[in-house]
């Protein structure tokens, strides 16, 4: 099974960048780890600051790979097009954001992706992937 990890924009500052909110732990960390607890399943992970990047990458696994988890970062709020390249592609997809965006400003309660994704998880951190990962292999 071929999975795909997609960070957006700031994530590769996890562990670094406001670790009351994101926490203490790096996405390189989290992965080895998540790769460690599921040794079955082939993990691609990319991250990218640009949005242009990330719509590439979706279309590239997203008629090959079983799943692809995303997390657009701030793109999730302002990107029809991130949306747009969910729609288009047969691979399901599901979002994932390590603050419970809801709670927090009201800019971030609006998704431009969430519709377009099989589900969405919001606000259990880190373990949010692992939860997504087994959305997709239980399918």
């Amino acid at each position: 099974m071929q999975i795909a990890i997609i960070n957006g924009p700031n994530l590769n500052l996890l562990g670094k960048r406001e670790p009351g909110v994101y926490g203490n732990t790096s996405f390189e960390t989290y992965f080895s780890e998540l790769q460690g607890r599921f040794p079955g399943i082939n993990f691609h992970y990319y991250q990218s600051n640009v949005e242009g990047e990330l719509i590439n990458e979706i279309q590239r696994v997203g008629f090959s790979y079983d799943g692809i988890i995303i997390n657009p970062g701030g793109y999730t709020h302002t990107s029809v097009a991130l949306g747009d390249a969910i729609a288009a592609i047969t691979t399901p997809v599901v979002e994932v954001h390590i603050s419970n965006v809801h709670a927090r400003e009201d800019f971030r309660k609006l998704s431009h992706v969430s519709a377009k994704c099989k589900g969405t998880i919001a606000g259990l951190g880190l373990k949010g992937y692992e939860l997504a990962l087994r959305s997709l292999v239980e399918k």
